[in-house]
């Protein structure tokens, strides 16, 4: 029952982390909704048996099985994650059904629900030692391998850069009042001029 308590605690703080966030921002349901499937007996359980404390319990259920079903599970249900958006890819190469896979656009409310996401999960995780720049750090760490939208993927190197930059309050009123009202082009390259005038030194 010790790891089963210690996961719960875990997964709920990292839920009231993201709902204080999605409410900052605007994101009402979204922040009540997120992450509920974690509650259910194919995520929850697997949690409770490879609970580690300081990182995903799917990561060592991946070491054992060669693949984590809890997070199968927990990826087809939570649209907040990059991965729910993999589909074929049909734009590339007339005359053929698809070319592989890719990641699809994803609309901003999500991509904004992701943005909350990964600085909970990095709260969550270093404690005391999480620092503004820490959600980029993770991101840009597992960047290469990927699948997500050029759009998407210049939108979230944005949001966690300025949040690096700038700091958590400024970088929430921008995400809820420039972002989520269609202020800001959601376009690569439009971004990417955004990314070099805030920190010209950042790998692109």
């Amino acid at each position: 029952m010790g790891n089963a308590w210690k996961h719960f605690c875990t997964i709920t703080h990292h839920k009231n982390l993201v709902l204080v966030g999605c409410f900052k921002i605007g994101l009402y349901k979204q922040g009540l909704l997120h992450d509920l499937s974690k509650y259910s007996p194919t995520e929850f359980l697997v949690g409770c048996k490879y609970y580690q404390g300081t990182m995903s319990p799917n990561n060592a259920e991946r070491k054992e099985k060669g693949y984590s079903l809890a997070w199968l599970h927990h990826k087809g249900r939570n649209k907040h994650h990059l991965e729910y958006w993999i589909d074929y890819d049909i734009s590339k190469e007339p005359g053929k059904d698809h070319s592989g896979m890719a990641g699809m656009k994803m609309p901003i409310r999500y991509v904004a629900e992701m943005f909350i996401d990964r600085i909970s999960a990095s709260k969550n995780y270093q404690k005391d030692k999480y620092t503004d720049r820490s959600a980029l750090d993770y991101y840009m760490h597992g960047r290469s391998h990927y699948l997500i939208h050029p759009d998407t993927e210049a939108m979230i190197h944005y949001l966690l850069l300025m949040l690096a930059v700038r700091g958590e309050q400024e970088t929430f009123a921008f995400v809820r009042n420039e972002v989520l009202t269609g202020n800001v082009p959601y376009e690569r390259e439009r971004l990417l001029e955004q990314i070099q005038k805030l920190a010209p030194d950042e790998k692109i």
